[in-house]
């Protein structure tokens, strides 16, 4: 398959989107041919924009290609922290990976280096006019050193339709996934192998253009970077108390709500400062007149109610272009529903009903008060599941049930679940595998 990206062109990017040619329709990344394979004779080539044979003008450029990986080792490793004095995203492993795009030259050679600062002109685009996105990503080692991924198609894919929103270059989901199982395994002794532990992978996709101007940016990085991680809930579950918002709108319909964009986090700061002032932990996020529930945070919601017929429904509300398809939210979907249909899950309810519908605050109160209200938590790469036992609204506290331990039965069993694919505990297909490691 070919490794080219047609060339783009914005004539009238606001009319029509779909003639940027950079942007593919569909979200899925095409397989590429050898990924991660050398070059015959010694050598790599450097890819080329291919031309039209009697015009000259480039009509394709080239897609991100992993064979053409080069791979410079610090010469200075740093030691890794002990585990226990991890702080969430504040210590970076020795090695990071980078690749340039250019309008004129498609992808260049990917690069592994070591881990350090980036050059950019004060001009550059992603400085002015927020080209930017990122995906969130975990890897895990076991025992043996087998290091797994989670899931990596699915941030695979929803970055390429991040950068397709804000005219920044598609790639080769597949290429990409490849690249960062290299760098993964490269500075895989970053992994703490305790139970809880991770290594937290960021994508970045930025726009470099150096020229002042509101308009697609010629020129882009991407680049990976590296963060080992513990438990979310070091010290057992701590439910999180929600403020319902209607001060402030987080995503609206046609907007970018729905994308993983650099600047849809900004703005969520001061109003949860706010919420903390109040005493409350994060923001529920509300649309419209009717108070629609979207999500809590920077995570997709989930509420359990009980049915007349004896049945659990769990309810996560739709996405319509608002909320954003998280890949945890998805996989928390797919498992309630198989265990809906007998693949059974410990603690969740036998009778189990899973709905993506649209769920109102008058929901939440009126459950409250009839006593159908199970329970309400937030899922998400960092926590997997975070559970709520207080939602602040109208000058009252709606209050949630949770376990014991501080966490419902659904929340726990998904969790349960979740966690145990991740680790290679159970074998699924959802759990790649980095670095194959021969049996002894």
């Amino acid at each position: 398959m070919s490794r080219f990206t047609p060339l783009r062109s914005f004539p009238r990017l606001a009319a029509r989107q779909t003639t940027l040619n950079v942007i593919r329709p569909s979200l899925a990344s095409p397989p590429i041919a050898n990924a991660g394979l050398g070059q015959k004779r010694g050598y790599k080539r450097s890819p080329q924009p291919m031309r039209d044979v009697m015009t000259g003008e480039i009509i394709q450029t080239p897609d991100l290609d992993a064979s053409l990986l080069k791979v410079t080792k610090t010469t200075s490793p740093k030691t890794p922290l002990p585990p226990s004095k991890l702080v969430f995203g504040k210590t970076f492993t020795d090695h990071m990976l980078t690749i340039n795009w250019s309008s004129g030259n498609g992808w260049g050679n990917p690069e592994i280096k070591p881990y350090g600062k980036l050059e950019l002109d004060p001009s550059s685009t992603v400085f002015h006019y927020a080209f930017t996105l990122f995906e969130g990503m975990k890897a895990y080692r076991q025992e043996d050193g087998t290091v797994r991924l989670f899931r990596p198609d699915m941030n695979m894919a929803r970055m390429n339709r991040s950068a397709a929103r804000i005219a920044l270059p598609n790639f080769d989901g597949e290429a990409l996934t490849e690249l960062i199982k290299k760098l993964v395994v490269l500075d895989s002794e970053w992994i703490p192998k305790e139970k809880g532990y991770s290594l937290y992978i960021r994508p970045t996709l930025i726009g470099t253009q150096n020229a002042l101007g509101v308009g697609p940016s010629s020129d882009a990085m991407l680049f990976v970077i590296c963060s080992p991680v513990g438990p979310y809930y070091a010290s057992g579950f701590k439910p999180v108390q929600l403020l319902a918002t209607t001060k402030f709108v987080r995503a609206a319909p046609g907007g970018t709500g729905g994308y993983k964009l650099g600047a849809n986090y900004a703005p969520g700061v001061v109003p949860q400062a706010e919420a903390a002032k109040e005493g409350y932990s994060q923001n529920l996020w509300l649309l419209g007149d009717e108070h629609a529930l979207t999500e809590v945070g920077t995570m997709n919601l989930f509420v359990a109610f009980k049915k007349p017929d004896g049945s659990v429904e769990l309810v996560t509300p739709p996405l319509d272009d608002v909320v954003l398809p998280g890949v945890t939210r998805d996989s928390a979907l797919q498992l309630a529903r198989a265990h809906s249909k007998g693949e059974t899950i410990p603690g969740l309810p036998e009778k189990l009903v899973v709905s993506e519908r649209k769920l109102v605050m008058a929901d939440l109160v009126e459950a409250e008060k009839n006593g159908t209200l199970l329970e309400v938590f937030g899922t998400g790469t960092a926590a997997i599941v975070s559970p709520v036992d207080k939602i602040g609204y109208q000058d009252r506290d709606i209050i949630i049930p949770t376990g014991t331990d501080g966490l419902g039965d659904i929340a726990k069993g998904l969790l349960g679940r979740i966690t145990a694919i991740q680790t290679g505990e159970i074998d699924h297909p959802w759990s790649v595998i980095a670095n194959p490691v021969k049996s002894t």
